[in-house]
């Protein structure tokens, strides 16, 4: 049996971090503990290579699990401190109000999120990410909600947000699709999705990222996964890694049409 946690802040309501985020403002966090008998992860060991047949489920979700956990655990921290540049760019015309960030990890683009005045919830499985995340929140003084939970087993909250974003979240195209489909779903009337991740020119043209090319899509490809949105974007865009190595990103903004 698959055991899945949802962490909620303790306190105030005031947003959920992405990437591993606790509610900053100085309080501890709650825990609601949910469980599931299944896991819907097949075919994926840790960082998106296969895994061999002998494998359940429940098992490559844990392997899984255990591998970001480690990955939290031996770097502080693995991501970037500022915010991812597309995040930037695509959330500046917009106005503040509630947020889903889903693949949150140790919480960098949620927390930024919740400094430009998102009520922001984060969503993860690894447990070491988000009590990362939980510090961050709090050291930069914003109040955030964090649920642990798999992205293939969580469903959102039936009142939908004004921003989903996912970011770098790179599984089997399976699972992808599934986990499209869940974060077009949580999109508000006239809200935002925000889809980034390697994309797979990225493999010969740029650098970084995942080298198992199952796990890599293009833009066109996460723009066909979203049933009831309007792509307002959908293309591949170079970003400085340092002075002479580039990495491609696949960048997808939709908005579910009003009425």
């Amino acid at each position: 049996m698959l055991i899945g946690l949802q962490r909620r802040q303790a306190g105030n309501d005031a947003g959920t971090p992405p990437r591993g985020k606790d509610e900053a403002g100085g309080t501890g966090g709650g825990l609601v503990m949910s469980m599931s008998t299944e896991s819907r992860r097949t075919g994926l060991g840790a960082a998106g290579d296969a895994k061999g047949s002998g494998s359940t489920p429940a098992e490559v979700a844990v392997d899984r699990r255990a591998h970001w956990d480690a990955r939290h655990a031996a770097h502080e921290p693995i991501e970037l401190l500022e915010v991812e540049p597309s995040l930037d760019e695509e959330v500046a015309d917009l106005t503040p109000g509630r947020a889903l960030d889903l693949g949150t990890g140790d919480g960098r683009n949620a927390v930024w999120l919740a400094r430009q005045g998102w009520s922001v919830t984060g969503v993860d499985f690894s447990s070491v990410g988000l009590d990362r995340a939980q510090a961050r929140a709090r050291a930069e003084g914003v109040s955030v909600e964090w649920v642990l939970a798999d992205l293939l087993e969580w469903r959102p909250p039936a009142a939908p947000f004004d921003l989903v974003v996912l970011f770098f979240i790179h599984v089997a195209p399976e699972d992808r699709r599934a986990v499209h489909r869940m974060a077009a779903s949580a999109v508000a009337p006239g809200g935002t999705l925000l889809v980034v991740g390697h994309d797979r020119s990225n493999l010969v043209a740029g650098s970084g990222g995942p080298q198992n090319p199952a796990v890599l899509f293009t833009a066109d490809e996460v723009a066909s996964e979203l049933p009831g949105l309007t792509v307002r974007r959908a293309e591949a865009v170079r970003r400085p890694v340092d002075d002479d190595r580039w990495r491609i990103d696949a960048v997808v903004r939709a908005v579910r049409p009003i009425g």
